[in-house]
């Protein structure tokens, strides 16, 4: 058994992060890390795992943990991986971080967007963009693997295939997103109580959300050019979901046809992407609670663009069941163990 140790396991991450692996064949959970939970029984602050989680939480002692067991996942607000990883641990452990702090290569745009000092700049270079469907064959060997975001997992396997191919003009990219607020965390915060949230829609970060340069790098390795976009994410009244819908001048005249065998050569064997049929547009209900991304698209020949539409559950793939995947690919497990989850309706 792969033996996990989980810090930040009381975040919504977190405790997607022990669902998932508490149904895993192969790893169990032997440390539920917590900053505000220590001593206090994981069951208490997540009852649904109540006689399925027995053990207390415990703390951030990465030191300790790296010598007792295989891998840690860091489930934490972006500078705690940065500033707890060094060499000594890495040579011990596998860490699959869910924060931001290994995914930008450019030390100066991640303190630039996140306002904040990078703690152990010498592993970025080193650490691999955890996007399974892309980055697979980097991430076998890694010792420190980069889990992407939710609103960057949805809008990268919705764009790239026609960014990889160079059928759009990659300055031209508009990404429009809503998430549900459970991708806000767990912390206490007025703009996310019920009151502030329900019957209501909203942008936030405009011009200035933090994935957006997350999204443009990983885009740019594709298209092997600088990749400019406007992001706009939204927060709607739902729990879990994201929804992306993105648009792009094309190059040259497409038909719907040559665009679907684009999608087919790089998804066609991916079990989680589901390219869907013409005409059928991604809805957050059918992939909540599973590792699937749907993903689809429309030629707008009036005006020369082509929409892009995908559609993910931002706590799974968008957070731990790609980390999940993560690990079964760098432990040389079969990707799909544990991840089989059908999606869940209503």
């Amino acid at each position: 058994m792969i033996k996990v140790g989980i810090i930040g396991a009381t975040g919504y991450a977190g405790n997607e992060l022990v669902r998932l692996i508490v149904q895993h064949p192969d790893a169990e959970v032997v440390w539920y890390g917590s900053r505000s939970y220590i001593d206090e029984r994981y069951a208490d602050v997540y009852r649904n795992m109540f006689e399925i989680v027995d053990e207390k939480c415990l703390g951030e002692d990465m030191d300790r943990l790296a010598n007792e067991v295989d891998v840690i996942f860091t489930a934490t607000p972006q500078g705690l991986c940065g500033s707890l990883v060094n060499e000594e641990i890495l040579n011990k452990v596998k860490i699959i971080d869910l924060s931001a702090d290994f995914r930008i290569k450019d030390v100066e745009t991640y303190e630039k967007w996140y306002g904040i000092k990078h703690k152990s700049p010498q592993f970025i270079k080193e650490a691999v963009y955890g996007l399974c469907e892309i980055n697979r064959d980097k991430t076998k060997d890694a010792r420190l693997v980069a889990n992407p975001g939710c609103y960057t997992t949805c809008s990268i396997l919705s764009i790239y295939p026609m960014v990889k191919e160079g059928l759009i003009d990659p300055k031209s990219i508009i990404v429009d997103a809503k998430s549900g607020t459970s991708g806000a965390g767990r912390g206490a915060k007025v703009a996310n109580l019920f009151c502030e949230v329900n019957e209501n829609i909203k942008a936030y970060g405009v011009t200035t959300h933090r994935h957006t340069p997350e999204i443009e790098e990983q885009l740019g390795y594709a298209a092997g050019e600088e990749v400019l976009i406007n992001f706009t994410p939204h927060l709607v009244p739902m729990q879990r979901g994201i929804l992306v819908t993105a648009y792009a001048n094309l190059k040259k005249d497409v038909t719907y046809d040559e665009v679907k065998a684009i999608y087919d050569k790089y998804y066609k064997n991916e079990q989680f992407v589901r390219v869907l049929d013409k005409d059928v547009c991604p809805e957050t209900r059918w992939v909540e609670g599973s590792n699937y991304v749907d993903v689809n698209f429309k030629i707008d020949e009036r005006t020369g663009r082509i929409i892009m539409m995908g559609a993910l559950d931002n706590v799974v793939k968008g957070a731990a069941g790609q980390a999940v995947q993560n690990m079964n690919i760098v432990f040389g497990l079969e990707e799909n163990t544990g991840l089989q989850q059908v999606p869940m309706f209503p």
